[in-house]
């Protein structure tokens, strides 16, 4: 079969799946139709701001779903008149049995990490937090349990040890993109075979890694803990949402950090700064120097410009709450 000739529907919402669906559509795959989330008001003005999987779609006259509910009787019938031989789902919501089980072919899914490691939400954050040297991209075909289905193709990425979660989203998107064609036209010609999780790695279920949606409390900085620890947090949280402390009774968001491995005499969470170039905060095993830095009701801003108009660094050493 032709992978041209597929009818494939396209499920996704955010820039992220955007790179995918590009991809699809570049390479002359026959897109039916697109889902995505309703408009949602957004801003000051409270304005309704579309997708920008549905901005995407509208440039390019794909048809677009926009379902409340994925189990209303309309959307299923909707579906059902499209006749997919397949459907693509990239960062989208859990799907329901009589959704993902209904083309022929099934429901393929781009994930952002190497399954079966780190199934759930927020796969690149806590590969970076968790310090992982690689990470990747899988596409398998969903099933029952979220992430649990049979893989068909994985492409891996090395990480570096500043590279924040931004960074490799924006590298991600890209692979995922190129390993989601790979995938289509493979299954097209009938040379891809679905692989369970199971049987493709030698991990103990004990040992596999999660990846839970997160969380405020998983935002805040322990300075008890290693140099190590403190710097994965903060880049597996940048730019978005953001590891944060509280300076003088505010929160104190930090974005970019450098390590500095030392003997020290300070107390974990001591800032030690010379209040012009460098604000240091101590940690177990040395000091995390701030680099990039946002305080509650000011603007991002390098660390010798919060530095240079800043009236809260008072002394040289200041601790923290």
């Amino acid at each position: 079969m032709n992978y041209q000739t597929l009818r494939i529907i396209f499920m996704g919402t955010p820039d992220f799946a955007v790179a995918s669906l590009d991809a699809l559509v570049q390479a002359g795959c026959n897109i039916v139709a697109v889902v995505t989330a309703p408009d949602k008001p957004a801003g000051r003005g409270m304005k309704l701001q579309q997708s920008a999987v549905k901005q995407y779609a509208d440039a390019n006259g794909l048809i677009t779903l926009q379902p409340d509910k994925l189990k209303s009787p309309e959307f299923i019938e909707a579906l059902q008149k499209l006749q997919a031989d397949i459907q693509v789902v990239v960062a989208f919501r859990m799907l329901p049995e009589i959704v993902w089980n209904m083309p022929p072919l099934g429901t393929i899914n781009v994930h952002g990490s190497l399954l079966p490691q780190y199934r759930g939400a927020a796969p690149i954050n806590w590969a970076i937090i968790n310090g992982e040297k690689e990470t990747g991209v899988t596409t398998f075909k969903l099933q029952y349990a979220i992430d649990t289905g049979d893989i068909l193709l994985q492409e891996k990425i090395e990480i570096d040890d500043n590279e924040t979660v931004g960074e490799i989203y924006d590298r991600l998107k890209i692979v995922g993109a190129d390993t989601l064609v790979k995938t289509i036209k493979q299954l097209a010609t009938g040379t891809l075979l679905p692989m369970p999780q199971n049987a493709c790695t030698a991990i103990d279920t004990a040992e596999l890694k999660h990846a839970p949606k997160i969380f405020t409390t998983t935002c805040y900085i322990n300075f008890e803990q290693p140099v190590e620890v403190v710097h994965n947090l903060v880049r597996g949280l940048s730019p978005f949402p953001g590891a944060f402390t509280y300076l003088n009774e505010k929160m104190f968001k930090i974005f970019a950090t450098e390590k500095e491995f030392s003997s020290l005499s300070e107390k974990p969470g001591t800032i030690v700064t010379d209040n012009k170039t460098f604000l240091k905060i101590a940690c177990s095993n040395g000091y995390i120097h701030c680099l990039f830095i946002q305080l509650e009701g000011k603007k991002k801003m390098l660390i010798e410009d919060f530095l240079r108009g800043s009236t809260i660094i008072a002394t040289a050493i200041t601790q923290l709450q």
